[in-house]
């Protein structure tokens, strides 16, 4: 029998393309059996998972404006510059204001992952859904945990940053893990190659505590390149479908352009429809 999977390889607000695409989803009843996010796509994975429709939107369009999310006094006051824990903490525990569905999430059949990196071993860490806890969901705070705006995120001894800087796509883990199809998920064009000279800086940063994870962000770049290659070559041969913005519409990682997000939400949804045909 076939097993289904998703990627979404995240990428801070420009996630809201992917937020497009699994309200697509849900509305049209596609149902995936192994889902697996990296960053923000953690969090896209998440409300899938729950079938919290229109869920993801929210937070990017409305939630993401708000100081509280990004600003320096947060960085100043609570060492997280993004702050990862009013969003998938405060926001969304049980009488937060949006609070993430943990009881159907938990029932349903459908693997759920989020991957973040060991800052100590700069390895990547692959919590499954066994690893959520009822009003304690640090798999996302730790695979969206930007390394240099925020101090590691602590999942009890150990310090955790993104997962985008050691395992941005991970294609070659959901078939390991046994799907015979999936569906790729970006946030940039699909003929978009990172330069690797934007790591440089940061990960020189990163070394003076973090050696190891600074060594994976330095070839972040070079590494999301070539899994986006990998991904190519699945596709051709049948077994990958990317789905990918034409534009992002000028948009990095934290602008906070509510007009320009909601045309990269409704180019999401508009580009799904080609996973009918895949999966068909």
């Amino acid at each position: 029998m076939d097993k289904i999977g998703v990627i979404d390889v995240g990428g801070g607000l420009r996630s809201i393309y992917g937020a497009g695409v699994f309200d697509w989803c849900l509305d049209h009843g596609v149902k995936f059996d192994y889902c697996i996010g990296v960053s923000a796509g953690s969090a896209n994975v998440g409300s899938y998972v729950s079938g919290q429709r229109g869920r993801n939107y929210r937070f990017y369009h409305e939630y993401a404006m708000r100081p509280e999310f990004v600003s320096l006094r947060n960085r100043r006051k609570t060492g997280e510059g993004c702050n990862v824990t009013y969003m998938y903490g405060t926001l969304a525990n049980e009488g937060g204001e949006d609070p993430w569905d943990y009881d159907t999430a938990e029932r349903s059949d459908a693997e759920c992952v989020a991957v973040a990196m060991d800052a100590r071993t700069g390895r990547p860490v692959y919590f499954t859904k066994d690893a959520f806890q009822r009003n304690h969901f640090f798999p996302f705070m730790a695979s969206s945990n930007i390394p240099i705006l925020n101090k590691p995120f602590m999942v009890g001894s150990m310090p955790c940053y993104d997962g985008g800087c050691v395992d941005p796509l991970p294609i070659r883990k959901a078939f390991r893990d046994g799907c015979t199809k999936v569906v790729v998920i970006l946030t940039l064009p699909r003929d978009t190659l990172l330069d690797p000279r934007k790591d440089l800086f940061w990960s020189r940063v990163l070394a003076r505590r973090w050696p190891k994870a600074a060594a994976q962000l330095k070839h972040r770049s070079q590494r999301y390149n070539s899994q986006v290659r990998l991904a190519e070559f699945c596709e051709a041969e049948g077994r990958a479908l990317i789905v990918a913005p034409k534009s992002v519409y000028g948009l990095s990682t934290l602008t906070q352009d509510a007009d320009k997000l909601d045309r990269l939400y409704h180019d999401g949804y508009r580009d799904a429809a080609a996973i009918e045909a895949f999966l068909a």
